[in-house]
This record gives structure tokens, sequence and C-alpha cells, in this order.
């Protein structure tokens, strides 16, 4: 670390947002993030899979207890999302791999084989996949798929789906203008979440390199605050994005267990209705 900041020192905060040629494989070309974002997916099913097998009735310390209090952790934010229970236990896994997932890249995106540290010629031969727009934006796109599947699927139906848009008739046109403006709305949180990540990472990767090259030689003395306040906001930015996106499920679907609810009172209530009326007609 101390190398790779003196660099900075030396040679002014040179931060590449933009991805460059890290490989190529087969005429193909392989981006500096795409190749980290590979190494962080190894490393990561690795590590779920060494704790899956590790799990024991009585806690562990080390690196298991910190993977096991992450998967408690986000397992306990998802179902207690969830009016029923046992609707939120069937996303845990893809919640729990997404925390984690932008955690590391987020994490080891500070190690200082990344950036300017390790180079493939003129370029960084690694850069963190969430410090790449087209990571975080790829991640935004897949994780909003899996919440419209979802919400569709728990919801019963695209129709009934598309009714907790809508807070009341959609004959009505200020509430029909209303559900377009909140489909609308939902439509752009894939870009409200990938950029909010994506500018945390990039600017934190900034501010790190500016005060190293302010330090000059005492370059790890200045830019270790910030480097441990990164830390900070790396796993504060994994939460955010995981915590919206259960609640975007979370919403959607008790919005439409509700309203199944509610068209089950009416309909006990027509029966109770046409009953009565039966017997005053009988009597």
């Amino acid at each position: 670390m101390i190398n790779s900041l003196l660099q900075f020192a030396n040679s002014g905060p040179s931060v590449h947002v933009a991805p460059t040629k890290g490989l190529e494989i087969g005429g193909l070309t392989i981006t500096n993030s795409i190749l980290y974002g590979w190494i962080v997916s190894l490393t990561l099913i690795v590590l779920l899979i060494w704790a899956a097998k590790k799990i024991t009735i009585h806690p562990k310390a080390g690196v298991f207890q910190f993977v096991e209090a992450g998967v408690d952790f986000i397992s306990n934010l998802v179902t207690s999302s969830f009016d029923d229970k046992k609707v939120g236990r069937k996303y845990v896994p893809f919640f729990v791999t997404l925390f984690f997932f932008i955690l590391l890249n987020n994490w080891l995106g500070l190690l200082p084989i990344v950036g300017e540290g390790f180079k493939s010629g003129e370029n960084p031969l690694l850069r963190p996949f969430t410090g790449d727009l087209n990571g975080t934006f790829a991640i935004g796109i897949v994780t909003m798929i899996v919440v419209y599947i979802a919400s569709v699927r728990e919801s019963g139906g695209f129709i009934k789906y598309l009714r907790h848009f809508f807070v009341g008739s959609p004959k009505n046109p200020l509430f029909l203008v209303i559900g377009l403006l909140e489909i609308f709305t939902d439509l752009t949180r894939v870009l409200s979440l990938s950029l909010r990540l994506f500018l945390n990472i990039t600017i934190g990767e900034i501010v790190i390199g500016v005060f190293a090259y302010l330090g000059g030689n005492l370059a790890f003395v200045t830019a270790l605050p910030f480097f441990l306040m990164e830390l900070l906001v790396a796993a504060l930015q994994a939460y955010i994005f995981t915590v919206l996106s259960v609640m975007y499920l979370a919403i959607a679907v008790n919005h439409s267990q509700d309203h199944s609810h509610d068209d089950d009172l009416t309909d006990d209530n027509s029966s109770g209705t046409m009953k009565l009326q039966s017997q005053k007609a009988s009597g």
C-alpha cells in the first residue's frame, strides 16, 4: 500500500475513470474492470462455499465469524421487510450474494495491486468493478430484473403487479397520471442505483489519490484517514444498494398482498350481503 501511495505522490493523482484494456483472449478484449469482477466473483464463490462447510452450532472466530455475521444481518433485513416471512426467505440467497459481491468489490479495490499499483503496459491491469459505470449499471440491471420478475410472480401476474402503482381507480385522470409517474420513477431506479454506487467509489479513489499526492513522501500518513473512511463508505454503499433493492421488492409484494386481502374481504362482504338478502326474501 505504501509503494502504491508513493506512486501517487510522485506522479500525481492519476485516476482512470473509464475502463481500459486488461487482457486479450482470442481477439476478445477483456477490460480491467471485468477481469477484476471475475476475480472477485471467484473469491466470493470460494469464500461462501468454505463458510458453508464450516457452519456449526457454536460460532467460530476469524473470517468465518465475519461472513456469518454478514449473512445473518442481510437475512434478518430481508425477512423483516416482508409481511409474509416465507416469501422473504426465498430471496435471502440472492440478496446475500449481492451484498457480499458489492462489498468485496469495494474493499478489494483498495488493495495496492488495484489501479496504479499494478500495470499492464501503460494501463492498470485491474480496476474495481464498482468503479466502472458499466459495472454498476450491469449490477443495477440484473438486480432490477430479479426484482421485477419476483414482484410479478408474487403478485399473481403482471396486471395485478401494475395495480400497486395506482392508489385509486385508473379511470380518474389524476390517479392515472400519478400511477404513470410512479411507473416512470420505478424504471429510473436502475440509473439511480448505478450512479450512486459508481460515484461514491470513484470519488473515494480520487480523494485518496489527491491526499497521497499532497503528502509527498508522507503520502501514507496523509491518505490513511481517507483510506479508513473509504472502508466505511464501501461497506455503507453495499448496504444501501442491498437495502434499497430489498425495499423495492418488498413494497411491491406487500402492496399486492394487501390488495388480495382487500379483495377477499370484499368478496366475503358481498357473499354475506347476498345471504342476508336471501334470508329476508325467504322470510
